[in-house]
């Protein structure tokens, strides 16, 4: 993650693209793990849940990192950083009581962190290829609720998590290669 540091600014796009193409990668890495151990709520489906959140906070940080150096907007950053270590926290928590604990605690998430990323993505796009991210926060926003309303039925699962990230990462995927083609037409 270091080469999304000190990125010039002709390069802010370049370092997002990496940064997005990582998170693809990550999601859906996740995503099959995930499903594969959704059935039960074991140590390995629990250790899975806080990792999402972790690595967005480090995702975010490198994010920061390179939004800093050069003058970009970071602000809803902080809060993503804030917002997804609470979040780690509260699913360690959550993953002792049950699975409609662990929905009601990821579908909070879901609704916060969507809002954030939707000003972020908002906020950047004059970058290009910030429609995929303002689309998918509004996504994770209506996930969100659903996550937790799901947590109140009889049939509560970890498996719409694996879709719900997964899609995230298709989203970061959609994003990165327009942020190439953006880069093509400049």
């Amino acid at each position: 993650m270091n080469a999304l540091v000190g990125t010039t600014p002709t390069s802010v796009s370049a370092a997002l693209r990496k940064l997005y193409f990582l998170r693809f990668a990550f999601a859906a890495a996740w995503a099959a793990l995930l499903f594969a151990t959704a059935g039960t709520l074991g140590p390995l489906s629990a250790a899975l849940l806080v990792a999402y959140p972790l690595f967005d906070v480090a995702c975010a940080v490198a994010d920061v990192r390179s939004a800093n150096a050069n003058g970009g907007p970071v602000r809803g950053l902080y809060v993503n950083i804030a917002l997804s270590t609470l979040t780690a926290v509260g699913l360690a928590g959550a993953a002792t009581s049950g699975i409609p604990a662990v929905l009601r605690v990821w579908g909070v998430w879901a609704v916060t962190a969507g809002l954030v990323q939707l000003l972020v993505g908002a906020a950047r796009r004059r970058l290009g290829g910030q429609w995929a991210m303002i689309t998918s926060g509004a996504v994770s926003t209506l996930a969100g609720a659903s996550f937790f309303a799901q947590a109140g039925k009889d049939d509560a699962a970890l498996s719409s998590l694996a879709g719900y990230a997964f899609l995230g990462g298709v989203f970061f995927l959609v994003s990165a290669l327009r942020l190439r083609r953006a880069d093509r037409g400049a």
